[in-house]
């Protein structure tokens, strides 16, 4: 089959071995792998700058078995993974790509640590979400990227940089969970050492604007992206921005040879000998698509992803041209997570996520009868997935984050910050609300005063002792370890009791999409038949989840992504060595 537009020598060319669509942690790992077993690579995005919802993630990847935990003396038998797994994707588990992944994972963070600019930290103490679960880990799964100074990176290529996002930002510069956001929230209430290491970060970051118009301090999802970027341009990858791919070429075989693209000089035909991989985000911008798959979406309109504008689907629209599967069999077709709306006086508005303010305690989420429907401190995941099911048929899918005084002051509640920032910017916008008690609150919300003061007391009552006999929430490892561990007798509960009282609406968004394009354990798209593509591979979002659109641990796109990304750049290189093994081993068998 030939792809539309596909008329040699229409269009000015470019040869590559690989050429991959998207810049993201799939796309730029894919590059990075291929390039570093010495094929030419090529990278197009369709944005003016590299990155995707990869810099604006916590860009932790969720990694079981990896160097950086056998390194601690931390070494789990792989088949605990399986059995977490197993049971929680149930009729989703897909034992080929899971057991693809399980086996790279380890070498995917080796590479990259240990041959590349990208270099992790461990996350030690990051639990798997469901600690009941048989096979649960209680940390050591999960890795992140090391903070990361732009001034190591050219100019010409940090001016194709994603900038890290403005509502999970102090003034724009990135707080890594970790020690770092807790010595920051240490300083809200007092705390020296806090206070210091407040005081001279954000005095670099201020500095760092002056002098270049930027954060140059890279933690998180732009730590990643800029450690990728360097590492693949160090290998001499080619990056074009503003570069959006429109049409897959094919061969007279139906071979997948490369791609039309627009650039900012006009149209080109890109030619890609070994193949294209596909890692454009998925479709979180795609209206139609939301309409269509989400649940409780009836416009399309009614959900706010944290995605960039430019996911639109692309990479699966061009999959589908050359007779791709498009998998919508998934339990979940997007990465839920809850956000606020943040109105900003010029006139636009922010998507606020909420990751970690949920778990701390001295804080509920109630819908419009003022009962409450999730245990908070789980997953952002399972917090929008109650929502949902929560919500009547008909009625507009909302929730209010309620907290008590003390909460704001120490704790970030959505995008209003504790002591010593202050709250009447957001009390002024109407981000905020506020109410000198429950019942008044519940007034200025539009929450049912009775409903909600009847769930405060039951709660509170609960909570004094340490308990949440309705959602169990500070029962696991993973709930109390979000809390406050100077709080007793349970570090994620408190009773709400001093006024006023606060709260934040919240809605359903999302990170990115779960439904993807079909793909086999090697990371190549498959037809409608179940039968590989040849020379078309895909990573990231534009993927179907292996997780089979679950969330079972925090890190659970990027992991995946990256080590999709690493299969897919190890195949088109043929590669049968893995880059960590000693050369006296015999091969790595192939999947």
């Amino acid at each position: 089959m030939t792809a539309p537009l596909n008329t040699p020598d229409a269009r000015p060319s470019v040869d590559c071995d690989v050429l991959v669509v998207g810049s993201g942690a799939g796309g730029l790992s894919a590059a990075v792998t291929a390039a570093y077993h010495g094929l030419k690579v090529i990278v197009v995005e369709k944005a003016n700058v590299c990155g995707g919802a990869t810099s604006w993630s916590g860009g932790w990847a969720w990694t079981p078995g990896n160097p950086l935990a056998k390194a601690a003396g931390v070494s789990e038998d792989p088949e605990l993974f399986r059995t977490y797994l197993r049971h929680r994707l149930g009729r989703n588990y897909r034992e080929d790509r899971v057991d693809a992944f399980l086996e790279a994972v380890p070498h995917m963070v080796g590479f990259f640590h240990n041959k590349t600019s990208l270099q992790f930290v461990p996350g030690t103490k990051i639990q798997d979400i469901y600690g009941s679960t048989p096979g649960a880990g209680t940390g050591n799964r999960s890795v992140g990227p090391k903070p990361f100074n732009a001034r190591r990176i050219k100019p010409e290529l940090r001016a194709k940089m994603r900038h890290q996002l403005y509502e999970t930002s102090f003034l724009g510069m990135g707080i890594m969970a970790g020690p770092d956001l807790t010595k920051f929230l240490s300083a809200s209430q007092g705390n020296v050492r806090g206070i210091f290491h407040a005081g001279w970060r954000v005095g670099l970051h201020l500095l760092d604007l002056l002098t270049h118009r930027r954060n140059m301090q890279l933690v998180n999802g732009t730590a990643l992206t800029g450690r990728l970027l360097k590492s693949a341009d160090d290998l001499g990858v080619q990056i074009r921005v503003s570069t959006p791919a429109r049409h897959l070429i094919t061969d007279a075989d139906g071979k997948v040879v490369g791609a039309v693209v627009d650039s900012p000089d006009g149209g080109l035909q890109i030619n890609a000998a070994r193949g294209v991989v596909l890692a454009a985000g998925g479709f979180p911008r795609d209206a139609s698509l939301r309409k269509e798959l989400f649940p409780k979406t009836p416009t399309g309109r009614e959900h706010w992803t944290l995605a960039p504008q430019e996911t639109s689907g692309d990479g699966i629209t061009m999959a589908q041209e050359v007779g791709a599967r498009f998998e919508t069999d998934v339990a979940s077709p997007a990465a839920w997570c809850p956000v606020s709306l943040v109105p900003y006086r010029n006139g636009r508005t922010g998507t606020f996520p909420h990751i970690m303010d949920r778990a701390k305690p001295g804080s509920i989420g109630v819908r419009r009868d003022g009962k409450r429907f999730v245990n908070e401190a789980n997953g952002y995941y399972d917090y929008v997935e109650g929502l949902l099911e929560a919500t009547p048929e008909g009625e507009p899918v909302e929730a209010w984050q309620i907290a008590d005084a003390e909460f704001v002051r120490k704790f970030p509640l959505g995008m209003a910050k504790p002591l010593p920032v202050p709250l009447f910017p957001y009390l002024r916008s109407g981000y905020l609300k506020k109410g000198r008690t429950i019942e008044e609150l519940a007034e200025a919300c539009g929450i049912d005063p009775q409903g909600l003061a009847a769930t405060v007391a039951a709660f509170n009552d609960n909570a004094r002792k340490g308990v949440d006999p309705d959602f169990k929430r500070g029962e696991t490892e993973f709930n109390r370890y979000g809390g406050d561990p100077r709080n007793r007798p349970n570090p994620s509960l408190r009773p709400l009791e001093k006024g006023p009282f606060y709260a934040v609406r919240i809605v359903p968004g999302s990170f990115g999409t779960f439904a993807g394009l079909a793909a086999d354990s090697r990371a190549r798209v498959l037809d409608t038949r179940g039968e590989p593509i040849s020379g078309l591979y895909v990573a990231g979002n534009d993927q179907a989840s292996v997780m089979g659109g679950h969330y079972p641990a925090g890190g659970i796109n990027l992991g995946p992504a990256l080590t999709f990304g690493y299969i897919a750049g190890r195949d088109l290189a043929d590669a049968t060595r893995y880059e960590d093994q000693d050369a006296n081993e015999p091969d790595a068998a192939m999947a």
